[in-house]
C-alpha cells in the first residue's frame, strides 16, 4: 500500500497539463470538424453534432467572450473545452493507447448499471444517455466528471465527459480504481430522475434518530457518497481501496502528508476522508462474495491507522471513531438496499454487485500482471470486463516488490486490447455493450471433462 500511495503522489506532483487549449476559434472550428468520422455512430448525432452546431452558433466574437468570463475554466467555457478536448484527443491519437483503455474504463463501468442485460426488471434510464467520453487535462482537479444533465443543459449533448490528470496515462494506478466514483457514480446517479434525491431522505431518515447528529450531514453529501458506493458495487473491494490510497497520495502531494483527512468542514460536499473510508468498509462487507469480510477488514484497519486515536471533527463537531463506524454501516446498508421508487422498486446492489465469480476472475488476472504473457489470457476473454482488470492490477500491485510501472502498462495494453472489441466502437450504433446480449430459453450446462 506504502509503494501505490507513493506512486499515486509522484503522478499528483507531476503537474503534467496535457494538450493545449484549443483557444483559437477559426482553428478549434476546423479540427472539430474534420473530426466527425472518428466517433462511433452512436456518438455522431449525439454528441458530436450538436458540439458543432453550438460552437458554430457561438462565432469567434461570442467564444472569446466565454472563455473570458470563465478564466479558471470552471464553468460554461471549462465545459464547452472539455467536451471539445474529448472529441479531439479521440480524433488526433492523444496518447492513444491509453485514451483508449481509459474509454474502456468509462464505457464498461456505464455497461454495468445502464445497459439493458443489467437492468432487467428496471425501465431504462430516463435520460437515456451514453457512456461519458473522455479527456485528459486538468492535473490540479484530479479525475472529474461534468455529468450529461450539465453536458445536456447548456451543450444539448446526452452523454457526459470524465477527466484524467494526464499524467495518469503512465504513472499514479489508483487515479484508475478511483473512476468508478465519477464513471459509475455521478453520471449514473443522473441517470434517473429523483434517484438521488430519494437517496437522501432514505438516509436521513434511517439515521434521524439513531445518528441525529450526522443524519443531516450525510444526507446532504448523498451525491459523493452515493458515488462511492456504485463505484465499489461495480469494482468491488479495490474500488475502495483506490479510494483510500488515491486520497492518500493527494495529501502527500500538497502537503499534508501520507493520511486520510480527519475534518468534515461544513463547506466540502465530500463526507470527510475518513467517513468515507469506513463508508467503503462497510459497503464491501455488504457484497456478495465470500471473502468480503476479509477486504472490509482490510480497509477499515488502513482507516483505523490514519485516525490513530486522534479526533474525527465534521463541521467542528468532535465525533467518536465507533460513531463514524456505525454511522457509515447504516449508510452503506441503505444505499445497497433501498428499493427506490426511481428504479421501480429495485436496490442498487440488485442491479450491480460483486460475486465469487468476479473476484476469482481478478485473482487470476492479477497473477497474469505479475508473471503471464502481456495480452489477456485466451479463455479469459469471453467475460473480462475492464473492471475486472483495474481491480486486478490494484490487487497485483498490493504484492510487495511489484513493478507498478510495468504493472499499469501491461493493464492499458489489456484494456486497449477490449476497447478494440467494444461493438459500441464499431460502425453499429451500440449504446452498450452489455445491449447486444441474447435472451436465451434455457442456459447450457456442460459436463466437466
Amino acid at each position: 500500500m506504502p509503494a501505490l500511495v507513493e506512486d499515486a503522489r509522484d503522478a499528483a506532483l507531476m503537474g503534467e497539463p496535457g494538450p493545449r487549449e484549443p483557444s483559437n476559434y477559426q482553428e478549434l472550428f476546423s479540427r472539430l470538424s474534420a473530426a466527425r468520422d472518428t466517433l462511433p455512430g452512436a456518438y455522431r448525432d449525439t454528441f458530436y453534432q450538436p458540439l458543432l452546431n453550438k460552437l458554430g452558433e457561438l462565432g469567434a466574437t461570442r467564444f472569446a467572450q466565454l472563455l473570458q468570463q470563465d478564466p479558471r475554466r470552471t464553468g460554461v467555457a471549462g465545459l464547452l473545452l472539455d467536451a471539445t478536448h474529448a472529441v479531439l484527443q479521440n480524433a488526433e491519437r492523444y496518447e492513444f493507447l491509453a485514451t483508449d483503455a481509459f474509454q474502456e474504463v468509462v464505457s464498461d463501468l456505464f455497461d454495468g448499471f445502464l445497459s439493458a442485460e443489467s437492468r432487467r426488471g428496471v425501465s431504462p434510464p430516463d435520460l437515456g444517455i451514453l457512456p461519458p467520453l473522455v479527456k485528459w487535462g486538468s492535473p490540479d482537479s484530479g479525475p472529474y466528471t461534468w455529468p450529461v444533465d450539465a453536458t445536456s443543459s447548456v451543450l444539448g449533448l446526452m452523454a457526459g465527459v470524465v477527466s484524467l490528470p494526464p499524467a495518469n496515462a503512465h504513472q499514479g494506478l489508483l487515479a484508475w480504481a478511483a473512476l468508478p466514483h465519477e464513471a459509475a457514480g455521478h453520471d449514473i446517479l443522473d441517470a434517473d430522475s429523483g434517484l438521488s434525491a430519494e437517496l437522501s431522505n432514505a438516509v436521513h431518515d434511517k439515521l434521524k434518530d439513531t445518528y441525529p447528529s450526522l443524519a443531516t450531514y450525510w444526507a446532504d453529501r448523498i451525491d459523493e457518497t452515493a458515488a462511492d458506493v456504485l463505484g465499489i458495487l461495480n469494482m468491488g473491494p479495490t474500488s475502495g481501496i483506490g479510494l483510500l490510497g488515491y486520497f492518500r497520495g493527494l495529501n502527500a502531494a500538497w502537503g499534508g502528508g501520507p493520511v486520510l483527512r480527519r475534518d468534515g468542514p461544513s463547506d466540502d460536499s465530500h463526507p470527510a476522508d475518513v467517513l468515507r473510508g469506513y463508508l467503503a468498509a462497510a459497503t464491501v462487507d455488504k457484497l456478495l462474495f465470500a471473502n468480503r469480510a476479509h477486504w472490509a477488514g482490510f480497509i477499515e484497519r488502513e482507516v483505523d491507522a490514519d485516525v490513530n486515536g486522534q479526533r474525527i471533527v465534521v463541521e467542528g463537531v468532535s465525533v467518536s471513531r465507533e460513531l463514524a463506524k456505525h454511522s457509515a454501516g447504516a449508510v452503506a446498508e441503505v444505499l445497497v438496499t433501498h428499493r427506490a421508487a426511481a428504479l421501480e422498486g429495485h436496490a442498487l446492489g440488485q442491479i450491480q454487485n460483486w460475486r465469487d465469480t468476479d473476484e476469482a476472475r481478478v485473482q487470476r488476472l492479477a497473477r497474469g500482471l505479475l508473471h503471464g504473457p502481456p495480452g489477456l489470457p485466451t479463455d479469459l476473454i469471453e467475460g473480462t470486463y475492464a473492471a475486472h482488470l483495474v481491480a486486478a492490477a490494484v490487487v497485483s500491485g498490493l504484492t510487495p516488490g511489484a513493478d507498478l510501472s510495468a504493472l499499469q502498462s501491461r493493464m492499458l495494453r489489456q484494456l486497449k486490447q477490449m476497447h478494440d472489441a467494444n461493438p459500441v466502437w464499431s460502425s453499429l450504433v451500440v449504446a452498450y455493450r452489455g445491449n447486444a446480449v441474447p435472451h436465451r430459453i434455457y442456459r447450457p450446462q456442460r459436463s466437466a471433462v
